[in-house]
């Protein structure tokens, strides 16, 4: 029978190897927590960064946006025009011979066109549009008009001034000949500062030449007022069809001021 002694001593021996195998649990826990806390507060700091990083871009994209919405407009019209097929143009002689068979489409066709002259704008394909008066109606005021045509780039003086909070109008003649002229419509941009404050899409209709002239008055609309709205503007107005044919473009300024000018 082993003694005594050497049982203990082998005890003592095994209880030694199982603590070398084994970290102590309250090491391992502690380690293990450690690492927790660190990866959390490393992680952070980066979305922190990242916060902040996207925040500018943001601010330079909203910049970007800004500076090109002119452009992005005039692509978004270049875009919906190539979307509609106009279809070749057509001559007002060749319209009326087309269906001529046809008695009551002659008779809507006749009535569109009116009194025609056939010998002047038959043979015509590109509708000739001219704008002859531009000119502001205010209620309780003498009618401005715009003379035309005009080159305000000749010039530093304002084409002419508004008062704030005021209530105008805006009324075009214009002429129509050789050909129809269709989806007829006005574009007006506005700046201050370099700062688009406004953008204005009317459609004018369609129409077929005549002797007379044509008047097309806009919806009435109401100048901004407050001492941040007056000041000077720059514009520019454009006459364009659905073919984006351009009649005529003006490139101007105008001032918005406390009250109207005085009479000269």
């Amino acid at each position: 029978e082993p003694s005594s002694s050497s049982a203990a001593a082998a005890a003592i021996s095994c209880s030694s190897s199982n603590d070398d195998e084994k970290p102590p649990p309250s090491l391992e826990g502690k380690e293990l927590r450690r690492v927790e806390e660190e990866e959390p507060a490393a992680a952070a700091r980066p979305e922190k960064l990242t916060e902040g990083s996207s925040r500018a871009a943001e601010a330079e994209e909203e910049e970007e946006v800004v500076e090109d919405e002119e452009d992005d407009d005039e692509e978004d019209e270049g875009k919906v025009a190539e979307a509609i097929d106009l279809g070749p143009r057509v001559s007002i002689k060749e319209q009326l011979e087309m269906d001529k068979e046809d008695e009551s489409l002659r008779r809507w066709k006749e009535q569109l066109l009116g009194s025609v002259d056939l010998n002047s704008v038959g043979e015509s394909l590109e509708p000739d549009v001219r704008i002859t008066s531009l000119c502001i109606l205010s209620p309780g005021r003498t009618d401005v008009l715009l003379p035309l045509p005009v080159e305000p780039s000749n010039s530093k003086e304002p084409w002419f001034t508004l008062k704030e909070g005021s209530t105008y109008r805006l009324k075009f003649t214009f002429s129509v000949s050789s050909n129809i002229v269709s989806g007829l419509r006005y574009t007006n941009t506005v700046w201050k500062a370099g700062i688009r404050v406004d953008k204005t899409k009317e459609m004018l209709g369609t129409f077929s030449p005549q002797l007379e002239p044509y008047t097309y008055v806009t919806p009435e609309e109401t100048t901004p007022s407050g001492v941040f709205a007056r000041g000077s503007y720059s514009a520019k107005t454009k006459f364009v069809d659905d073919d984006r044919k351009c009649y005529l473009e003006i490139n101007y300024t105008f001032d918005i001021r406390r009250d109207w000018p005085c009479k000269s």
